[in-house]
């Protein structure tokens, strides 16, 4: 009986490799970095599955290349580097690596607040170059968390792990999802949330405005509330049509000047031209940044601010965590190639 065909971008760790091969035979495009772009239409025309990674651009051109394709596993949660119209009309599953990766992220995310409020790597820097000459009360002062707001823009999995973590920095949180993105600038919206807090019950009845997230209190805001009133502000959204720039120069406006902003979560939703403005002019304190809007490539200026903490997208990259990602995309490879509903189909 022959075994099915599949593409694996890039070399994944060994016991995701050893799983699929049990059921398939795979072919690996390249052992590190990003496979070429012909070398990828090339390799996709006879398999039957797709591993690929969020470095991986699988538009209309791979998938139509890929006349056999039944299956398109991308190890990572989010898929928007996927033409998931074009795999839906081909009939073709895609499937994606939620959850597993949620502690990761919410560890990096405070890891990312903690040493931009409180200026670790310049501190660190400072020292290496031989600066410390001893204790004085103004040295690299920092920005306390005690008593803050963090505000949480997008309440899915890993904005709820952030924010469970505030409650031992002593910070209240705030939140929006969703619908109070999508309808930020809604007046009728804004006012429904309103007069909801205000204890106004509306037609649709009355909505309790605090989320319990594991014993968690947080009070649900309009976006623009939040990025009004929080001093650190985390974002935690999907990159989609209604998140494309969502932190612009008109969000930076509103934001305290003491406001800090962490993303880890796509660099297209923040306007990185209006966020290096911000931090250049103090409209903001600074900025924790773990993933970029033309990324692998920053702007030139960001590199050289004191203001701004930046890490070459490792929100995931615990050993475990990329191990459990590649796993997941290989359990879902060998569900479609096996005849069944893959278990994370996007």
């Amino acid at each position: 009986m022959l075994r099915p065909k599949v593409l694996i971008t890039r070399q994944l760790p060994a016991p995701a490799m050893s799983r699929l091969g049990e059921v398939c035979d795979y072919q690996v495009g390249t052992e590190d970095g990003v496979l070429d772009r012909e070398a990828l239409l090339s390799g996709v025309r006879d398999v039957e599955g797709l591993v690929c990674l969020l470095t991986d651009r699988i538009d209309r051109e791979v998938i139509d290349r890929g006349t056999k394709l039944r299956v398109i596993a991308n190890v990572a949660v989010g898929y928007n580097n996927i033409d998931l119209a074009a795999a839906q009309q081909r009939g073709v599953y895609v499937t994606n690596t939620p959850e597993v990766l949620t502690d990761a992220t919410a560890d990096l995310t405070w890891a990312l607040i903690l040493a931009v409020t409180r200026r670790i790597v310049e501190a660190d820097n400072f020292l290496r170059a031989g600066k410390f000459d001893g204790w004085d009360i103004d040295m690299l002062l920092g920005t306390g968390l005690t008593g803050k707001t963090l505000g949480v823009v997008g309440y899915g999995r890993i904005g709820r792990a952030v924010a469970r973590r505030a409650a031992g920095f002593g910070m209240s949180v705030i939140y929006c999802g969703r619908d109070d993105i999508a309808f930020r600038d809604d007046p009728q919206h804004n006012a429904l949330m309103m007069a909801r807090r205000l204890g106004i019950q509306a037609a649709t009845g009355p909505i309790n405005q605090s989320a319990r997230i594991d014993g968690l209190a947080a009070r649900r805001a309009t976006f623009n509330e939040l990025i009004e009133m929080a001093d650190v502000i985390t974002l935690h959204v999907p990159l989609a049509a209604t998140t494309q720039h969502l932190i612009d120069r008109s969000a930076f406006g509103r934001m305290k000047h003491t406001a800090y902003l962490i993303n880890t979560s796509r660099g297209p939703v923040v306007d990185e031209v209006a966020l290096v403005d911000a931090l250049q002019s103090g409209r903001i304190s600074g900025a924790g940044l773990d993933v970029y809007e033309s990324e692998p490539d920053i702007s030139d200026l960001l590199p050289g601010m004191n203001n701004v903490v930046l890490l070459p997208h490792i929100g995931s990259a615990t050993r475990e965590t990329r191990t459990a990602m590649a796993m997941i995309a290989v359990e879902n490879t060998i569900d479609a190639l096996s005849g069944r509903v893959p278990r994370n189909v996007v």
